[in-house]
């Protein structure tokens, strides 16, 4: 066994490490579920919010002081400022067992897509960046009441966070102050006007579809995009209340004046440079003819933006993952490669090894058991010392990425990965190799056959 254990190791410090730090991930890469060629696709749709306009880190702060605000003026909830600081704690595996009868959430206590559910008392999925505060705040009143003492009924808590957090969207609390600082709070890209200029130069049509009100988004695109933004779209739709405006086909269009004034007139065609509000994705293929696989929407939000459209209507679907940049970057680091090498090759030894009952062998398993288990660890606090990556728990990809593949043609970190791309670019999914199939970490070496788009090759497709 130990001679086993040495030879692994040699193998790996001096051939497989090697190997992979030659083949680097690139973090500029689109990725692929589905096989899709842009040569296919006319029509560009896009979500506002988090996938043409990205926003700093105040915008979290910002959220959250006054949603807490809120909390506290309005639903009379005890004064919780500074509380962030006093640091949160995990719940050990074996309480939350306890509590949850084991580790199995049943199929009627999860939320819908929509995080709705007529069960009664469920569990919330949080889906986007905008969620952050959310939880946050959640966490943070959580532990004033605990720590405090203080009894509480946590399904109330949780609404009366949940509607703050609500109403500091539908006040228009976040949209004056962004408004009002705009510097401050979005990240200024020129890559944005360059993804859509190069769209409407190779004659693709481009529409956007938004909750986000009208005079906020036009200020935004104006100071990432230019005050010329509206020609390159098609169509134009605020407060359009995905996800619903996906499903409901009773509401109409409104048009919306140069003052922001709603008219009430009936909309027969949806005219380019103008903005329209509301209305209903029914409406919208009607009066468009905008159907099928023609069509390719990038969104945020798995459920909100993505699920309906794929499922539903057959467009190919595109999600903005900001965090994958950062993911991969992680993965190309010599440490993690060793890591994550060494923890694969040691969970073939103990799969292989464990046949071995004699003690002096059954000791050593134990130890391999002991290792793996602090390299497992180890794994999930270079993404995240708290929930590790959101792509993986362990050998088991998260929930979040199930129903990414599911939903998701193709993703990436932000459109200006669309820049690396001609138009007419296929993009085929790597062959995933089953659990009865040849081994899935081998596939790092064997870059001509599974087609990982690596740093090397990026940008010879330019």
């Amino acid at each position: 066994s130990l001679i086993r254990y040495q030879n692994a190791s040699s193998l790996q410090t001096w051939t497989l490490v090697p190997s992979i730090m030659s083949n680097m991930l690139n973090p500029d890469a689109i990725f692929s579920n589905n096989e899709m060629s842009l040569s296919n696709i006319e029509i560009y749709g896009f979500d506002y919010d988090y996938t043409l306009v990205f926003y700093s880190k105040h915008l979290h702060t910002l959220i959250f002081n006054a949603a807490r605000d809120l909390l506290i003026n309005e639903h009379r909830v005890s004064k919780i400022n500074g509380i962030a600081i006093q640091g949160l704690s995990v719940v050990p595996d074996e309480e939350v067992i306890a509590m949850y009868d084991g580790s199995h959430v049943p199929l009627e206590q999860m939320s819908d897509f929509y995080g709705k559910s007529s069960q009664g008392n469920t569990m919330k999925q949080f889906m986007d960046i905008f969620s952050l505060p959310e939880m946050t705040l959640l966490s943070c009143v959580n532990e004033y009441f605990l720590k405090n003492n203080i009894d509480y009924e946590p399904v109330h808590l949780y609404k009366d966070v949940k509607d703050s957090i609500r109403d500091v969207h539908i006040k228009g609390i976040m949209y004056r102050a962004i408004e009002a600082d705009i510097e401050k709070y979005i990240c200024y890209a020129e890559q944005t006007r360059a993804v859509l200029a190069k769209l409407a130069d190779h004659g693709k049509k481009m529409f956007l579809i938004t909750n986000s009100p009208s005079s906020f988004v036009d200020k935004g695109m104006k100071f990432i995009v230019g005050k010329d933004w509206r020609d390159l779209f098609d169509v134009v739709i605020v407060q359009a209340e995905k996800p619903n405006f996906f499903n409901d086909k009773r509401r109409p269009f409104r048009k919306v004046n140069e003052r922001g004034v709603l008219l009430w007139d009936k909309i027969h065609k949806l005219q380019k440079g103008q903005i329209y509000k509301q209305g209903n994705l029914y409406e919208f293929l009607k009066l468009t003819g905008w159907r099928g696989s023609k069509v390719l929407y990038f969104g945020d939000h798995i459920y909100s933006d993505l699920a309906d459209l794929t499922l539903k209507h057959g467009w190919r679907t595109g999600a903005i993952i900001p965090e994958l940049r950062s993911e991969i970057k992680i993965m190309n680091t010599e440490k993690y490669i060793q890591t994550m090498t060494w923890l694969q090759t040691l969970t073939g030894l103990l799969e292989h090894m464990q046949v071995h009952r004699d003690s002096d062998s059954q000791m050593i398993l134990e130890e391999w058991k002991k290792e793996r288990k602090e390299m497992r660890e180890m794994n999930r606090n270079f993404f995240n010392a708290q929930f590790g990556s959101i792509f993986r728990t362990d050998e088991n990809p998260t929930y979040f990425l199930r129903r990414l593949s599911r939903f998701a043609d193709i993703y990436m970190a932000s459109l200006s990965c669309l820049l690396n791309y001609e138009p007419d670019y296929t993009f085929y999914p790597r062959r995933t190799p089953l659990q009865h199939e040849l081994p899935g970490w081998s596939d790092q070496l064997c870059t001509g056959t599974f087609r990982i788009p690596f740093l090397q090759e990026t940008f010879q497709i330019k």
